[in-house]
């Protein structure tokens, strides 16, 4: 079993003997043979033992045992007490989905602590062809198929190049005890169900079940490159800005509902929203869906997505005495004064004031019903809704749009136009220059 799993770690890159390597201990087999092998083949480990008070007397048992072998390896050991019930209520959490969290988050943190490369974990074979299954069920898409990856960031499995039954056999040669985990033998979790009762079933049918199952989950996996690099193209093709979809050029796609739902997936968006936007595509404009972060307009020729926005309301005064002054947009300032020779900026993102017109402090803020201003060069005043309706801004461009004001008074659409009231004109003494830095 030591040249299996060392084959496997250095096929995948998994570990380096450079520095120390984390690994999860509860004291069932699968860990305890994991921490045992990764000693044995000289990795520099430190062992982290989760009790999540969830069975009583065996919880503390674990503890003792797993406590006690660690220190006859001689390696540095810690351990963690979770009130695993608790938090799964305080967080509407499944029992397994909290005390996966519990774990995973304590392990991160003593990854810092210690510098470790990696934290390792007891998944072998026989737990990738049970995700494997437990996806299929719930329903998943290519990737829920490949069973479990070697290496998830920070996380390695090194044990997924042996079975269950590899492990425990080589345990009994080596006479290492280890504890058994009651839960293990219930068919309450769903795991277990599978475990317990389907695979069973199956080996009825083919009594090497498992190994289909895992020569299938690779040939899922090379599949899966595949698909992962037809959207990547996919992606390339209609995204013409981070945020900005052609709508013309996806439906140029094959399987248009897919790689919507792929492009939109990082965003939050469910299988159910994406269809909805995939169904709406060749219909009217205007509509907009939501994730729980981001939202998206269907315009006439775009999909534009934008983040919920959480200062629609909000106001900021801006000081002009900082060479630079950070608020949700970036601006910087400077004052000269006013010469025949001087000439104003055409780039829209800079402004140039007449100094004495303007109050302070400057105040920056969103747009609102009924705002009008003074386009510079004309003498009427003009709503900014017309505004934005002469320049076709869509909905998301409004919402982006920033004001400065001087004394409840829009002086600039930050980035588009200034106002003809404090424009610099003869008379002028002083110019206040503002930059927007984005």
């Amino acid at each position: 079993m030591l040249d299996v799993v060392r084959a496997y770690i250095e096929k995948n890159n998994l570990l380096t003997k450079d520095r120390p390597v984390l690994v999860g201990v509860s004291g069932g087999a699968d860990s305890i043979a994991l921490l045992t092998v990764l000693v044995k083949l000289g990795y520099s480990c430190f062992a982290l033992h989760c009790n999540f008070h969830l069975r009583g007397e065996e919880s503390m048992r674990d503890e003792h045992f797993t406590e006690e072998y660690v220190r006859s390896l001689q390696i540095p050991y810690s351990k963690a007490d979770f009130e695993t019930h608790q938090y799964a209520d305080t967080h509407h959490l499944s029992i397994e989905m909290a005390a996966r969290e519990l774990r995973y988050e304590w392990f991160e943190k003593k990854r810092l602590e210690v510098n470790a490369q990696a934290i390792a974990v007891a998944h072998h074979q026989n737990d990738s062809v049970e995700t494997l299954l437990m996806n299929l069920i719930r329903g998943t898409g290519i990737r829920g198929l490949c069973g479990i990856r070697p290496k998830n960031g920070y996380i390695v499995r090194p044990l997924l190049a042996v079975s269950k039954s590899d492990i425990i056999k080589w345990l009994d040669s080596q006479n290492i005890s280890y504890v058994t985990d009651s839960t293990n033998l219930s068919d309450a979790y769903t795991r277990n169900f599978i475990r317990l009762r389907i695979l069973p079933l199956l080996e009825e049918l083919n009594p090497s079940v498992r190994s289909a199952i895992l020569r299938t989950a690779d040939n899922l996996s090379s599949v899966n490159s595949i698909y992962e690099s037809v959207v990547q193209d996919a992606k390339e093709k209609v995204l013409e800005s981070t945020n900005k979809i052609s709508i013309e050029k996806l439906l140029q796609l094959p399987s248009v509902d897919t790689i919507l739902y792929e492009l939109l997936k990082p965003y939050g968006f469910s299988a159910t929203v994406s269809s909805e936007i995939c169904a709406s595509l060749n219909g009217e404009a205007g509509k907009i869906y939501y994730s729980p972060n981001y939202k998206l307009l269907k315009d006439r020729e775009y999909l534009f997505l934008s983040e919920l926005s959480k200062d629609s309301d909000q106001e900021y005064q801006v000081n002009i005495q900082d060479d630079h002054w950070q608020g949700p947009i970036s601006l910087s300032f400077s004052i000269t004064s006013y010469t025949k020779d001087y000439q104003i900026s055409k780039d829209k993102q800079v402004a140039s004031f007449d100094y004495d017109k303007l109050s302070f402090p400057l105040v920056l803020r969103k747009w609102k019903d009924g705002d009008w201003f003074v386009p510079y060069g004309m003498k009427g005043r003009k709503k900014l809704s017309d505004y934005f309706s002469d320049h076709k801004f869509n909905l998301f461009e409004k919402e982006r749009t920033w004001l400065l004001c001087s004394n409840n008074q829009i002086i600039w659409i930050v980035g588009e136009r200034v106002d003809n009231r404090v424009a610099i004109e003869k008379m002028t003494k002083k110019i206040l220059v503002v930059n927007f830095l984005g």
